[in-house]
């Protein structure tokens, strides 16, 4: 039997995953969430620097990571270098200072770019799971578990889905180029 939820699932984890995409972008203000996407070679795996280390932000312009190992601060270092971030760290013993530098306007424009660029990756992956749906619907009708009704029905379901989905996605990639262009 079809579930219209399981495809209601799948398009809802495709839009948490690129809420995180969009919060590990760097705006003009410190947030601790911009470290997320950043893997550091450590102990034979990659792991998250919040696996590594606290972090904080103790001013707007500031994200300090106090690392729980002495060995893994370089490492850390070079992560963050090599990220597409654009920051400089600070070391201080265990400590790491990422100062958060103003946004040129090249760069918000950037961004800009980046995020349109993602929301629409993400738009196709919720179109992906729709087709996916109905192809698992015209597949149950062709094999007479569905009558013409009901498919008609969990069409109009995974559409409704959809365009909610889609929805939430150009509202997230508004909201993110508003909070990029504010100086």
């Amino acid at each position: 039997m079809f579930t219209d939820k399981s495809y209601q699932q799948k398009m809802s984890k495709t839009i948490d995953i690129f809420s995180k995409e969009l919060n590990s972008l760097r705006t003009g203000r410190a947030n601790a969430n911009m470290l997320d996407l950043i893997k550091v070679d450590v102990y034979g795996q990659k792991m998250l620097i919040n696996q590594l280390g606290t972090i904080t932000t103790p001013e707007p312009r500031t994200i300090n990571i106090q690392i729980w190992d002495l060995n893994n601060v370089s490492l850390i270092d070079g992560a963050i270098k090599k990220s597409e971030l654009g920051l400089n760290p600070q070391i201080d013993g265990q400590l790491i200072r990422l100062p958060i530098p103003d946004l040129s306007e090249e760069r918000r424009i950037e961004l800009k770019k980046i995020v349109k660029s993602t929301g629409e990756k993400c738009k196709i992956s919720i179109r992906n799971i729709r087709r996916e749906a109905n192809d698992e619907l015209k597949k149950l009708l062709k094999n007479k578990d569905l009558s013409e009704d009901d498919e008609k029905k969990f069409e109009k379901i995974i559409q409704e889905y959809t365009d909610s989905f889609i929805n939430q996605i150009d509202e997230k990639v508004s909201s993110k180029e508003n909070e990029l262009m504010k100086i």
